[in-house]
């Protein structure tokens, strides 16, 4: 990579755009005092981003600008360019030329730019580390600077050779990764937090989930039980029908011919003359007797309506038993017994007003128990009209047992009386007779049929219930397949020969899983298992966050440890290489002596510390965490026929001369692209001047070298000269001055 031009608009005294062309390993820049001269060291130090105006004669950004003359206006902007040959790809770029440009305007708004591109301060500091062109401006002497390494404290001088040994890169590449650290610990923090929050939500929905996985699970085993119970209900209802309605059919059929035939009868005797008591007393015995079965039908009808309402009161109340909220049960107590110990301190009106107050408290929670007593109730209601229903079927029953006694009775008698035994009579008495038998066998058979229809009705209610609870899978009872203990399916048979109280077993069981279920509660169970499945996979992704996180941490780590390890290996060895070149040119430059660089430590308080205002304490101890040990590098010289060892000690002259072989020492072990040398040489004598001249020739075999200087003998080391002279406007400008010439404007 080389430097080919620089160009300055607007900075300081160059009004106009001025560029120099650098197409010479040495090029020389001379002129008289005052003519912005030094303007120019300025302007590189500006364009590569320094921050510092101090370091650039000025307060503020505005300083830099042109600020006007009586010809000519102040611009409202400064801008210098540097342009750079990338061939070799020095600077990584795809690109064979690259131009730096940073602009200042007058609001203090500075803009960098690359190849035309708006960038970032730091993409152009982190480019051109690539290139051995530090931040600590080591290959830029300005005026009055040469002895900058010399007055720099021990870590400032460790930054410029780091900066000259090439080590910014691992620099900006450890800052990079320390703050990546720093950011990655801070995310660590953000995501462990938000972890601690989601648990006890997490805790809360698992909870839920875990009921609604209960219930869904006790709804499953509902519904088979359900099924099995509907099917089988279903299966006896419709057996039990048919069976009733075979027995009803030859029963109900002969009946009706005995009615035909009797009613022929009784009219065929009725037409005799004067009729016959025993007929007629055999008349009023079936009168009363059809009259006694039409009350026991009604009786037999109105005890299953009473013995079904009794049964579901008696359900009603089993569910409600030990429904009285547990928390109302002692609030009451705590209210009671609060009330009686407060009552023990108190005497006269106060006493009674409390006592008045718990009665009161009482007597509410009793008109709450009160309330559910009242099904209850009306089950004792229904019991005993039950039992006089009851009564009066018994006494209905020892009516037809005397009906059946008597009628016997008349019979025997008839048949006795050979004068009344006709035979019309023998066969109304027999057809009779014979219809008594059936009414009484119909009678029972009715009675099974009322059965039949409360187990319809509560067949239907069951299945409406179970509907409503449980959905649209109960429709499908029907095709429900009723397995036996060793896996076979059970039939018709086997459902009626089973005794009827396993089956209302199942369903009490039925019955306390409906309750069981309404306890746990089915309701809105997909909104909280979508939650809970949402949070987990959260939690889920915070804890695969957390993990990647801490991988990247310890590869941060890692990263950081071996750039530190790199960092200080080379600097090691840049440092045994800087110091055998920098006693090798204080000899030359002194004739002798010696010079050493060396690594030295220092307990620094952190910042921020309380400790005090001291940045260093020797008395400090390595452990006291406000205490930081720092790496400097610290000069020791050895002056040739004196005993002078301390920097503070020498002259003017000593400090530069010792400045400049340091300088160039550094150069010379790893070479920047160009070097800046602002008057640098104005101390030396005319001995010392051939010696370092002899040195910058030496040294621009390795970088371009821009030198600012009074210096004849430096002059004449140069392969190009620009003289820089100022007119009356206080505008610098750039002349064509011939080398024989540059001697003449030196003066």
């Amino acid at each position: 990579m080389r430097l080919k031009s620089v160009e300055l608009a607007g900075f300081k005294s160059f009004v106009k755009k001025t560029q120099l062309q650098f197409g010479s390993a040495v090029t020389g820049i001379v002129g008289p005092n005052g003519s912005g001269k030094s303007n120019i060291a300025e302007a590189f130090r500006f364009c590569l981003g320094e921050q510092s105006m101090k370091s650039m004669r000025g307060r503020r950004g505005e300083d830099l600008i042109w600020n006007g003359s009586t010809s000519s206006p102040r611009a409202g902007r400064a801008s210098v360019k540097l342009t750079f040959d990338n061939h070799d790809r020095g600077l990584n770029l795809d690109f064979d030329e690259v131009v730096i440009e940073r602009v200042v305007h007058r609001d203090g708004v500075n803009d960098y730019l690359l190849n035309n591109s708006q960038v970032r301060l730091r993409d152009i500091a982190e480019l051109l580390s690539q290139a051995n062109i530090g931040g600590t401006g080591h290959h830029i002497i300005s005026q009055g600077e040469a002895d900058r390494a010399l007055l720099a404290s021990t870590r400032e001088r460790r930054e410029m050779l780091e900066d000259a040994l090439g080590l910014t890169a691992y620099l900006y590449k450890r800052e990079e990764a320390e703050r990546k650290m720093a950011k990655t610990a801070e995310n660590m923090r953000e995501v462990a937090s938000l972890r601690r929050e989601l648990m006890p939500h997490i805790k809360f929905l698992a909870a839920q989930v875990k009921k609604i996985e209960e219930a869904k699970e006790l709804r499953d085993t509902l519904v088979s039980a359900y099924a099995e119970y509907l099917k089988r209900e279903s299966v006896y209802i419709a057996k039990v029908g048919q069976e009733l309605a075979d027995a009803n059919e030859v029963p109900l059929a002969e009946r009706a011919a005995l009615d035909q035939r009797i009613a022929g009868l009784r009219e065929e005797l009725s037409g005799k003359k004067g009729g016959d008591r025993d007929t007629k007393e055999l008349i009023a015995l079936e009168a009363r007797g059809r009259t006694a079965r039409e009350r026991k039908e009604a009786v037999t009808r109105e005890l299953g309506r009473i013995e079904g309402e009794l049964a579901a009161h008696t359900r009603l109340v089993a569910h409600q038993e030990g429904q009285v909220p547990a928390a109302e049960t002692r609030a009451f107590a705590t209210q009671v017994e609060q009330g009686l110990s407060e009552a023990l301190s108190l005497e006269g009106a106060e006493l009674t007003n409390r006592i008045k107050t718990l009665i009161a408290i009482a007597k509410d929670f009793v008109g709450r128990i009160t309330a559910l007593d009242v099904p209850a109730k009306e089950g004792e209601e229904l019991a005993k009209r039950k039992r006089v229903l009851e009564k009066e079927l018994c006494d209905i029953g020892n009516v037809e047992e005397r009906m059946v006694v008597e009628v016997a009775a008349l019979r025997r008698r008839i048949e006795s009386e050979k004068d009344a035994a006709n035979e019309a009579q023998r066969e109304l008495f027999e057809a009779m007779a014979r219809r008594g038998e059936l009414e009484a066998q119909l009678v029972g058979l009715r009675a099974k049929g009322e059965m039949l229809a409360r187990d319809q009705a509560a067949f239907k209610a069951e299945f409406t219930e179970a509907g409503v609870l449980l959905g649209r899978e109960i429709l499908e009872y029907e095709s429900y397949r009723i397995s036996a203990a060793g896996g076979e399916e059970v039939g018709t048979a086997e459902i009626m020969e089973e005794s009827r109280t396993k089956q209302e077993g199942r369903r009490r069981a039925l019955e306390r899983m409906k309750i069981k279920l309404e306890g746990l509660g089915a309701g809105g169970g997909a909104e909280v298992l979508k939650e809970y499945q949402d949070t987990t996979k959260r939690d889920q992704f915070l804890a695969r966050e957390l993990a990647d996180l801490e991988t990247s941490s310890e590869k941060l780590h890692a990263l950081i440890g071996n750039l530190t390890d790199t960092l200080e290996t080379r600097f090691v060895e840049g440092i045994k290489k800087i110091n055998r070149e920098f006693d090798a040119f204080f000899k030359l430059m002194f004739g002798g002596g010696s010079a050493t660089l060396s690594v030295v430590k220092e307990k620094r308080l952190r910042k921020g510390s309380t400790l005090g205002s001291l940045d260093v304490r020797s008395n400090l101890n390595d452990d006291e965490e406000d205490v930081a040990v720092e790496e400097g590098v610290d000069i020791a010289v050895n002056l040739p026929h004196k005993r002078l060892k301390g920097l503070n000690a020498l002259s003017g002259g000593e400090r530069a001369l010792t400045s400049i072989a340091l300088i160039f020492a550094m150069s010379q072990v790893n070479p920047p692209p160009f070097l800046i040398l602002d008057e640098t040489d104005a101390a030396l004598d005319e001995a010392n001047s051939r010696r370092y001249g002899d040195m910058i020739e030496n040294l621009a075999k390795k970088s371009q070298l821009i030198l600012i200087t009074h210096n004849r003998e430096t002059m004449s080391r140069a392969g190009v000269l620009y003289g820089i002279t100022m007119g009356t406007d206080g505008a610098s400008k750039l002349l064509s001055v011939k080398f024989e010439e540059a001697l003449a404007v030196a003066k």
